[in-house]
């Protein structure tokens, strides 16, 4: 026995058109709320779109910010290519990045252990670490580190109480002016821990349980579960860590009065660029200096991204 076909009535049709005309409207009105609500964004990026292609007109320019920029082709390009002073600040900038960042990613991650392991005060403690990460880059604390590693400053009276003698200023040496300001970085390292941190939260205990059982010993649980398993937050915190390396200015500036020394030591690829834009006032020059960086900074998230492979674990 077959069911019979129900034809719909033309009341029914008509309101079934007015539902769908209706549910129509409201969708179109919850549209065009969203774009309202977006409004700002749109604006935002109407302020970061404008000086990025601005700034890549400029880099095919001679243009000193008193007169009409003048298209010069490649002339920026080819003077990068034999302008020793920007080779010897990449070479600065690389060395403080190669250095710093391993070191700081490190310190996080030793830090977060120790806190993991259930301490009182933990909360107090996950502060202290996390305010140098805070105020570490600020002017006042570089000012005051030049102050503690300088001549007269804690540091040579520390290691006087020790029976070493040094009184010249190390922020004035060119031999170690830049590990002071590695030094200043790695004590940053705050913002990863916390991250380290909720990442070892997550790890289950029952990987642990098994490990042992099997007589794994503690660096080997860290080894071969701990490590795989925060593998992603390890690689986030190192892509976020050697973008903000490679942008590294404030410490370089104030250490050095904006000079770079002693002997261009601390003169990192922004603070020759921020010369040469705006003491210089090459801003032709200085914009394609900025899209250099650019490029470099992409090149070093795609190395890192194609090497993710060989040593992150994703559970999926």
């Amino acid at each position: 026995m077959t069911a019979p076909v129900l034809t719909p009535t033309p009341r029914q049709r008509s309101g079934r058109v007015r539902a769908g005309t209706q549910s129509s409207s409201r969708r179109r009105r919850q549209d065009w709320s969203g774009y309202v609500f977006l409004l700002p964004w749109f604006g935002g990026m109407l302020f970061t779109i404008v000086p990025f292609l601005w700034s890549l007109y400029l880099a095919f320019t001679d243009y000193n910010l008193l007169n009409p920029p003048e298209f010069s082709g490649l002339t920026n390009i080819k003077r990068m290519i034999t302008d020793t002073t920007l080779h010897h600040s990449l070479g600065v900038t690389f060395l403080y990045t190669f250095i710093s960042v391993p070191l700081s990613l490190i310190a996080a991650l030793g830090v977060a252990v120790l806190l993991n392991k259930g301490m009182s005060g933990l909360k107090i403690y996950r502060s202290v670490f996390y305010l140098p990460s805070l105020i570490g880059s600020s002017v006042a604390v570089v000012m005051l580190w030049r102050a503690i590693f300088g001549a007269d400053g804690i540091v040579n009276d520390l290691l006087a109480t020790l029976g070493i003698q040094h009184t010249q200023s190390w922020i004035g040496s060119p031999d170690t002016a830049l590990g002071v300001l590695i030094t200043l970085n790695v004590w940053t390292f705050g913002a990863p821990m916390v991250i380290f941190l909720a990442a070892l939260r997550q790890v289950p205990a029952a990987y642990y349980e098994a490990a042992a059982l099997d007589g794994a010993s503690r660096w080997r649980q860290f080894r071969s579960v701990t490590l795989p398993l925060i593998s992603p937050v390890i690689f986030f915190n190192l892509i976020l860590a050697v973008i903000g390396s490679m942008q590294t200015f404030t410490q370089g500036y104030v250490v050095s009065n904006g000079t770079g020394g002693p002997s261009n030591s601390t003169l990192f690829y922004n603070l020759y660029l921020y010369q040469q834009g705006f003491t210089s006032f090459d801003m032709g020059y200085a914009s394609a200096m900025a899209w250099l960086l650019l490029l470099v900074i992409a090149a070093f998230t795609a190395i890192n991204f194609i090497g993710q492979k060989y040593w992150v674990y994703y559970e999926n």
